[in-house]
């Protein structure tokens, strides 16, 4: 028996590979960590969002980080940590502004890496997260 519980967002499109989009592991009576695979820019029919578009790609990826999040009773609010995957750190203004929108104050914890590409080509923007859950699942 898993000391952990799977994630998987029935409006979620299902991982090309053996992954769950999210990890709930308990730390403490009714507070989880949420480990959040990183996320893309693709509908629930595994579809490209905003080919071309950095910031229509991050409010996408922003709103299957909160699809995860959600499915664990959590929000954006509740992110401690982000890692931003870009494959052009000249659309990080575009993707920045989206970020500066969606995530609270106090802001998470964010690390920002430019990667040659992702595995989806059309993809401009990952973003995998962490997140401390008030949980009963």
């Amino acid at each position: 028996m898993s000391a952990f519980t799977a994630i998987q967002p029935p409006e979620h499109t299902l991982p090309i590979g053996k992954y769950s989009p999210g990890i709930l592991a308990p730390v403490a009576p009714g507070k989880s960590l949420l480990f959040i695979s990183g996320q893309v820019a693709s509908d629930e029919h595994g579809n490209v969002i905003g080919i071309g578009d950095p910031r229509r790609q991050a409010e996408a990826v922003f709103a299957n980080l909160e699809a995860v999040l959600r499915s664990c009773n959590g929000s954006l609010a509740d992110l401690v940590s982000v890692v931003i995957y870009v494959t052009d750190v000249a659309n990080f203004a575009a993707i920045s502004e989206v970020r500066n929108r969606v995530l609270g104050d106090p802001p998470p914890a964010s690390t920002l890496v430019e990667v040659s590409r992702l595995a989806i080509a059309e993809h401009l923007v990952e973003i995998s997260g962490i997140a401390l859950i008030s949980s009963n699942l």
